[in-house]
C-alpha cells in the first residue's frame, strides 16, 4: 500500500462511518507514515477524524470502528484505528505550540510524547469540506520563530547539562548499562530535535528520524553513523568511554552550529 489508490477501498469503508462520529465541521485525514510519505510494506494506516463536537462517547466510537479494523486485518491490511478529536481541542493546542509552548503529550504508544505540529503538518487530507485542515497547514507553512527558539532552548539545555554532569561521567566509569542506555537514547533524541529546529523542519515523531535528517543541510558530520555507533557500542573494555566521547563530540559540534546560525 504505497499510494492513496491502494488504500482507497479501506477509506471507502471508513469514511461513511467516521461521518457519524461528530457534529458541525469535520475533517478526515491520514497520519503516521502514510501522511509523511515514508510508509512501506510494514506500515499500518493511522486515520484522523476531527469535528466541532462529538456525537457519541469514545467507547461507542471505538465499538463502531473496531469491526472494520478487524475485518481489514483479516484481509492483511493493518488499520491502527481512527483517532477522533475536536477542532476546538486542536485549535487550543495549536495556539500554544505556535506561541513556543513545547509540550508533547505523554501517550503510551509514543516514546517521546505526541507532538501535534508534525501530525498536522504531515497528515494527508482526505476530506476537508470546510477547509479546516487546509487552514492548519497554511498556518504551519512557515516554521514559527517562537517554536524554533523554544525547541532549541529546551533540548540544547538538556544536552548542555548532561555534557558536563558528573553523574554521567561516574556512570560511565561504573559501566551502568541501564542508565547509559536510557541516557544515550535521550541525548540522541535531544540532538534530533535540535537538528530539526536548526533546519526549521517539524520534528517527525518517534519514527525514522535519521531518514529525515539525512537530507538536511545543517547537521554534524556523519551524524547517522555516529549515532548508531553510540547507541550500539561495540562490546569491550572502553565501550562506554567511547560512547560517552562520541556523544560529547556530537554535542560540541551542535553547539558550534548553533553559534554559527546566530540562534544561540
Amino acid at each position: 500500500m504505497s499510494d492513496l489508490a491502494s488504500i482507497q477501498p479501506v477509506l471507502d469503508d471508513f469514511i461513511p462511518l467516521c461521518q457519524t462520529f461528530g457534529r458541525g465541521r469535520w475533517v478526515i485525514a491520514i497520519g503516521g507514515s502514510f501522511g509523511k510519505g515514508s510508509n512501506d510494506h510494514t506500515s499500518d494506516l493511522d486515520m484522523r477524524y476531527y469535528c466541532d463536537e462529538l456525537a457519541m462517547s469514545w467507547g461507542a466510537i471505538e465499538a463502531a470502528f473496531m469491526p472494520l479494523v478487524n475485518a481489514w486485518g483479516e484481509r492483511g491490511v493493518k488499520v491502527d484505528g481512527v483517532w477522533v478529536r475536536t477542532i476546538p481541542e486542536i485549535e487550543s493546542a495549536l495556539a500554544g505550540w505556535l506561541a513556543g509552548e513545547v509540550k508533547p503529550v505523554e501517550l503510551v504508544w509514543s516514546v517521546w510524547g505526541y507532538h501535534l505540529l508534525p501530525d498536522l503538518y504531515h497528515q494527508r487530507i482526505i476530506l476537508d469540506p470546510f477547509g479546516v485542515a487546509a487552514d492548519w497547514k497554511t498556518r504551519l507553512a512557515v516554521y514559527p520563530p517562537l517554536l524554533k527558539r523554544a525547541v532549541l532552548a529546551k533540548h540544547m539545555g538538556s544536552l548542555r547539562y548532561w555534557r558536563r554532569d558528573y553523574h554521567y561521567a561516574s556512570k560511565v566509569r561504573r559501566g551502568d548499562v541501564v542508565f547509559l542506555a536510557g541516557l544515550s537514547a535521550r541525548l540522541v533524541h535531544d540532538m534530533c530535535q535540535v537538528i530539526f529546529a536548526l533546519n526549521e523542519r517539524y520534528f517527525v515523531g518517534d519514527g525514522q528520524n535519521l531518514r529525515f535528517i539525512a537530507g538536511m543541510p545543517i547537521q554534524p558530520r556523519d551524524f547517522a553513523a555516529r549515532v548508531q555507533q553510540a547507541l550500539y557500542p561495540v562490546p569491550g573494555e572502553r565501550q562506554f568511554e567511547e560512547q560517552h566521547a562520541t556523544l560529547c563530540a556530537l554535542i560540541d559540534e551542535l553547539e558550534a552550529m548553533l553559534s554559527a546560525s546566530g540562534a544561540a
